[in-house]
């Protein structure tokens, strides 16, 4: 993402990635499955939690913080997810889900707290990542039922589709302070159709058959991806606390997904 911000403005980063994804999900026939109407309500939410806000968040955080910090912050929707379903079921999480809560959000603060020291502007993006990483936690949770009633085609195409439209305003608007380069949207492009797309089908089709706690476990990766990527690719300099916060996320994610039945 960092590279397409070379070029363009958050706003049409998010619009292009929102919409290569849909375009891809489109493709498929299963992802014209008739929705009922009853459910459309559940699908606007999604399009707007799970996409266009979290969507539109990351890229304006990431012209403060560097990919790595961000992807770091990502790991910990699992630590979210198993927080928030606890809530919105009124069931208190017990034995290794809570430990993994507790010392995932130690995990997230080790991360976030050397940023939190520096310019205003740097923490500033850091609790945007959080924001966008609550929303995913989110709507994980409330995807399951109507990902389980239809699949994951026909729920993920929708949702990016409605998505599209929230974030065309501001993309076309802010497509005007932008400029064209190939090498930006190409990344975007990537972005859109493996990253978006494909990734949004395989997270769906989890949440359907396993809960979302569990499907979550899979962001496990991202930390140490980002933070391998961000270091390689981009120069990124993270600190020792940072690195001893991905574990203690990573940790805490394998333990809250273990216990979800």
């Amino acid at each position: 993402m960092d590279i397409g911000l070379e070029a363009f403005r958050p706003g049409l980063v998010t619009l292009l990635r929102v919409g290569l994804g849909a375009a891809i999900l489109w493709l498929f026939p299963a992802t014209r499955v008739r929705v009922q109407r009853e459910d459309w309500a559940r699908l606007i939410a999604l399009s707007i939690i799970w996409v266009a806000i979290p969507f539109t968040l990351f890229p304006i955080a990431q012209q403060w913080i560097n990919s790595a910090l961000a992807g770091m912050l990502n790991g910990a929707m699992p630590i979210f997810a198993a927080a928030i379903a606890s809530i919105l079921l009124r069931r208190l999480p017990r034995g290794a889900q809570l430990a993994g809560v507790v010392i995932g959000f130690f995990g997230v603060i080790a991360i976030a707290s050397p940023s939190l020291g520096e310019r205003s502007s740097e923490a500033l993006g850091v609790i945007l990542v959080l924001i966008a990483t609550i929303c995913y936690g989110v709507a994980v949770t409330i995807a399951a039922p109507i990902q389980q009633r239809y699949g994951s085609l026909p729920v993920m195409g929708r949702m990016l589709a409605l998505a599209t439209v929230w974030t065309t305003p501001l993309g076309l608007w802010e497509a005007v302070d932008s400029r064209w380069q190939w090498d930006s949207f190409v990344a975007v492009a990537i972005a859109g159709v493996v990253g978006t797309g494909l990734a949004f089908v395989i997270m769906g089709t989890l949440v359907g058959r396993v809960g979302s706690t569990r499907a979550s476990f899979i962001t496990y990766l991202i930390p140490v991806i980002a933070l391998g990527l961000g270091v390689a690719f981009r120069g990124d300099v993270v600190t020792v606390v940072s690195i001893i916060g991905v574990a203690l996320v990573i940790a805490g994610a394998l333990l809250a997904s273990r216990s979800e039945k």
